[in-house]
């Protein structure tokens, strides 16, 4: 390619509208200047970190993986895999290449996906970093380079924000790919396989036919995407669009967008709130999207003074839901709702019944973003992350909730041929702490809560609990029909997810049968390497990845 203009280089793969991926060739800079930042850097770290403190994210099983891993084929199965699952089971999650300088944060690490590729019963495993513009800088210097999450608390963290700046303006680090990780979820959409972070665009991600993955390059929509792209956007099964938006520090604070099943994207549509925040996630249903403005601020003021980390929880605040026509061109329709203040990271789904826009949860009470940063308890007595059902009544402006769960559970899955529609089940990971999976659970929304309980167990509207063992964690459970679509019944299926034994150091997949919830799992794949607990996953069928094979 030598003699090509970056223009040129920046150069179309695949067909069609909407399809344009952009190749991240980024050029940071060695030399004096960069030597120069390192050193104050390291004067900084020296002074005014503390170097004691321990790092509960990188010990254990949430330690990194050194290396990548080919694929492993015709790994021992017990049990069997249904033909359902021919396809590949990815995950993601935060996987440091380079050891941090100072703090660091669950959020940080480099994207890893762990796959497993199933063809006719047959399984294979491979784990890949997602390329990012930041893990090839990194690998450049050969150092970690990019602010992290876990630096940003009291004035240590202004001074490593300033790093930051001073690094992009000497052109040290190249800023124009953005700086994201791609470590947070997986979603298919227009024939491709994205790795989204929220901080930063899409990177594609090619999964090939004997299961290996290629990172390809980054999705700017043909340039139409200026901001952040959330983790969590919403593919509508029955039009095909997908829907996003993007949270900033600056105006406007969010950014909805809509996708078309070609890959468009249509123009943005700022949403009007008061102050920064981070907004994880959102919903939407037939005809609305929904927005989720919640008390936790981006307060760097308050970083510096209180020694808080960055983004900071105002209990005194209550929490707002916007509901806007989703395919409105401005905000202007969207009415607000007030519930008692809390936290959401996860939405299950979203529908309308009648009047009523209906939200199934996991609200978080006091959401303390520290707890997945530096040392932490191995259990977290404070950590009330329950089930919820929202209900937004568009005639009367009246907004209601109830609970459908102790704590505490979060990464809810449903069927997702009901995205955006009236379902039945949901499918929640139990944590015992804010990242130990110890089993997979099924909620009956048809089913009233049974009162008085104390944890999650069996009974009223939890039909099944399928727990992991002492010892043995796992991560989110993805629902894989056993047809695709609406016709059979919503729970006729699998939920596939990795799991770890902390006793003998193995990890495995396991996969479980949905409607019954059985103690006996319907397969388990030993794995040949550990699997770090991780983030989101998603489930590639055979006819996606027989598509997205012309990539």
């Amino acid at each position: 390619m030598a003699g090509k203009s970056q223009a040129e280089k920046k150069q179309e793969i695949g067909v069609g509208a909407g399809s344009t991926v952009v190749e991240v060739n980024p050029k940071p800079q060695k030399g004096l200047t960069s030597k120069l930042i390192d050193y104050l850097e390291k004067l900084i770290v020296k002074l005014m970190y503390d170097t004691s403190q321990s790092h509960h994210y990188l010990s254990g099983n949430f330690a990194p993986v050194p290396d990548e891993t080919p694929p492993v084929k015709d790994l021992p199965v017990k049990g069997y895999l249904p033909d359902c699952l021919n396809g590949e089971f990815v995950r993601v999650g935060p996987n440091p290449k380079l050891v941090p300088v100072a703090g660091y944060h669950w959020f940080d690490g480099d994207g890893m996906i762990h796959g497993m590729r199933i063809k006719d019963g047959k399984a294979a495993y491979v784990r890949r970093f997602v390329r990012t513009s930041r893990l090839k800088q990194e690998e450049f210097f050969g150092g970690a380079k990019f602010m992290k999450v876990g630096d940003l608390k009291g004035l240590f963290g202004l001074l490593m924000v300033y790093m930051q700046m001073l690094r992009a303006k000497t052109k040290v680090l190249d800023m124009s790919y953005g700086n994201g990780t791609g470590n947070t979820n997986l979603i298919y959409h227009h024939g491709k396989l994205l790795a989204l972070q929220e901080a930063d665009k899409p990177y594609v991600v090619k999964v090939m036919e004997d299961g290996d993955l290629q990172t390809i390059g980054l999705l700017d929509y043909e340039k139409r995407l200026k901001h952040s792209f959330t983790a969590h956007p919403k593919v509508d099964p029955f039009t095909g669009e997908m829907f996003t938006f993007g949270y900033s520090h600056e105006p406007p604070y969010v950014t909805y967008r809509v996708i078309s099943k070609d890959g468009v994207m249509h123009d943005p549509v700022p949403i009007t709130i008061s102050e920064p925040i981070m907004m994880h996630d959102f919903a939407i249903t037939e005809n609305y999207a929904i927005f989720m403005d919640l008390p936790l601020y981006f307060r760097p003021k308050e970083m510096v003074k209180e020694k808080k980390l960055i983004f900071t929880f105002d209990a005194t605040k209550k929490a707002r839901f916007g509901v806007l026509p989703r395919y409105a061109k401005d905000d202007l329709l969207i009415k607000w709702f007030e519930l008692p203040n809390c936290f959401i990271f996860h939405n299950a789904n979203a529908w309308e019944e009648e009047d009523e826009i209906v939200l199934i949860t996991c609200r978080v009470q006091n959401p303390d973003l520290d707890m997945v940063s530096g040392d932490v308890k191995e259990k977290l007595e404070n950590f009330t992350n329950e089930l919820y059902e929202m209900r937004f009544n568009m005639k009367s402006g009246v907004a209601s909730q109830k609970k459908l769960s102790e704590a505490a559970v979060d990464f809810t899955r449903v069927n997702e041929s009901y995205t955006g529609r009236k379902q039945r089940y949901v499918y929640g990971t139990i944590l015992d702490s804010i990242a130990k999976v110890t089993g997979v659970v099924k909620f009956d929304l048809h089913a009233e809560p049974e009162p008085g309980k104390g944890k999650i167990e069996v009974g009223g509207n939890v039909k099944g609990i399928f727990d992991l063992g002492p010892g043995r964690f796992g991560s989110e459970a993805v629902f894989v029909p056993s047809k695709p679509g609406t016709t059979s019944e919503e729970d006729d299926g699998y939920l596939i997810f990795f799991a770890h034994d902390e006793s003998t150091g193995k990890s495995s997949v396991n996969v479980i049968d949905a409607k019954t919830m059985s103690a006996d799992p319907v397969a388990v794949v030993e794995l040949p390497h550990r699997v770090p607990y991780g983030f989101h996953a998603f489930f590639v069928s055979e006819e996606q990845l027989q598509e997205q094979a012309k990539l």
